[in-house]
């Protein structure tokens, strides 16, 4: 089995973004999107005009300015390389630490594996199925980050 990572909050996240699991280069180095390869802080850092952060403390740093939380809908499981169709025996991650301690306005699934894990345990909560950041996604869709992430600007 492998162990997924702590939830990325604080009491003034607004945002919470969820994953399905790290990939195996996430889990190398340590924090969440780990890999060149993943379009998600290149989207972040292009909405806000930033540099985008390369270490995990410039990382972590981005995220607390801009009120992004992250967390995966899955806390351990069996797989095998970094893809979701991989994903077995796995243990549905504790959101409620997030969600009762932060004043989260709108939560975003990065992708469909993710999206259909939290409906399974969310179902009357809002939220927003966005297209996968993954390298391995061809249906990539910058301008959807970037109207969902809009709300954000007023902070």
């Amino acid at each position: 089995m492998y162990k997924g990572f702590e939830p990325f909050f604080d009491k003034d996240s607004r945002v919470l973004i969820l994953g399905s699991f790290p990939s195996v280069k996430s889990r190398e180095s340590g924090f969440y999107y780990g890999n060149k390869q993943n379009k998600f802080f290149k989207t972040l850092s292009r909405f806000f005009d930033e540099e985008t952060p390369d270490s995990i403390e410039a990382k972590k740093d981005f995220l607390k300015r801009r009120r992004i939380a992250l967390y995966d809908v899955i806390s351990e499981c069996e797989i095998t390389g970094s893809s979701d169709s991989k994903i077995s025996l796995y243990k549905n991650a504790d959101m409620d630490a997030v969600l009762n301690c932060a004043h989260i306005e709108k939560i975003l699934l990065n992708g469909t594996k993710a999206y259909g894990i939290f409906k399974n345990l969310y179902p009357d909560r809002a939220c927003i199925l966005m297209p996968s950041t993954s390298p391995a996604n061809p249906r990539y869709d910058y301008k959807k980050w970037a109207d969902a992430l809009m709300f954000l600007k007023e902070y």
